[in-house]
């Protein structure tokens, strides 16, 4: 890879310096020119949480734990390959995943027996952590509209032992049709811009990034929002998120959502031990949003985290 730092577009930098307050905003930029350690977790399907730690340690791996989740631990980048060669990780006995992506899951907190679905979850990284916080019992339906992030979805559930999951080919705007309020919970990693992963290291993270991709991204956004909704059961919970900054993708999404449901809708206030989470945006452009948009979270991106946009959606029971 070239150490040699390229600037992100100028268009980007002034959305994202209208969105961020002034003193996350220089911190933010410096994160796009730094490369985060590994992040991954142990993938209880297969193994416990300190017989892998114990093994990666004894392979000489320095392994650093997060405090805010017992699973998870990172590695610094000089010992990736150590960890991707490891049988632990041929073995699908660990799951190398972004720390932020870690947190959807968590939010929304699925029990084992119960109906949940990841409406886009290629690769499958947060459906296998569904499927081991519901220790494998229960129904877990993974569905995917591209079919070879299907294939790799389908590949992944084999490797780590996901044996509940159910996987779907098809467009997840169709889900709400095809199960018209089945779940007991419905987590929505939209398809977006992606703009939390770009990297000054690798110009081609953001070669594809212009406000039309945003835009057509939210359009995208907005018609997988309804089918989650109408999936889910009364009572249920809906988290949505995305690697977007983009206020389009997230905040004005959830806003366009809620105007369509009305009081069928509330969103939930997101506690995370973290110091680097923001409240939800209550104006864009100057346009005012629904006041409980203060209840969503963005997630800033630090030197060991990507920046994430979380919010976590009642539907009444009624």
């Amino acid at each position: 890879m070239s150490e040699t730092l390229l600037e992100l577009p100028e268009e980007f930098r002034q959305r994202l310096a209208a969105v961020l307050p002034g003193d996350a905003l220089e911190g933010c930029l410096a994160t796009f020119a730094s490369q985060k350690p590994t992040a991954f977790r142990a993938n209880t399907l297969k193994a416990g949480v300190a017989e892998v730690r114990a093994e990666l340690e004894g392979q000489g791996l320095a392994l650093t734990p997060v405090s805010w989740y017992p699973e998870a631990f990172l590695v610094d980048q000089g010992q990736r390959r150590a960890l991707t060669e490891s049988a632990a990780f041929y073995d699908g006995r660990i799951y190398i995943q972004n720390l932020s992506s870690m947190l959807a899951p968590l939010v929304l907190d699925p029990q084992p027996g119960e109906a949940v679905l990841d409406l886009a979850a290629a690769p499958g990284g947060k459906t296998l952590q569904l499927a081991a916080m519901m220790a494998n019992d229960g129904r877990l339906v993974a569905v995917e509209a591209v079919k070879g992030r299907y294939y790799r979805l389908k590949a992944n559930l084999q490797q780590y032992g996901a044996t509940m999951v159910e996987a779907y080919l098809m467009d997840g705007r169709a889900a709400g049709r095809r199960w018209p309020q089945v779940f007991d919970r419905v987590l929505l990693d939209a398809p977006c811009s992606s703009e939390a992963r770009f990297s000054q290291l690798e110009p081609e993270s953001w070669a594809h990034w212009s406000t039309r991709k945003v835009k057509e991204s939210a359009h995208k956004q907005k018609g997988l929002l309804q089918a989650a909704v109408y999936a889910l059961r009364p009572g249920g919970t809906l988290v949505y998120c995305t690697c977007s900054f983009s206020p389009e993708e997230n905040e004005v999404a959830v806003h366009a959502l809620l105007r369509k449901f009305g009081p069928a809708l509330e969103i939930e206030p997101i506690s995370l031990p973290l110091d680097n989470v923001r409240p939800g945006l209550t104006e864009w452009e100057g346009k005012a949003l629904h006041p409980d948009l203060a209840h969503s979270v963005r997630i800033l991106p630090t030197e060991v985290m990507d920046g994430f946009y979380l919010c976590k959606l009642k539907k009444s029971n009624e």
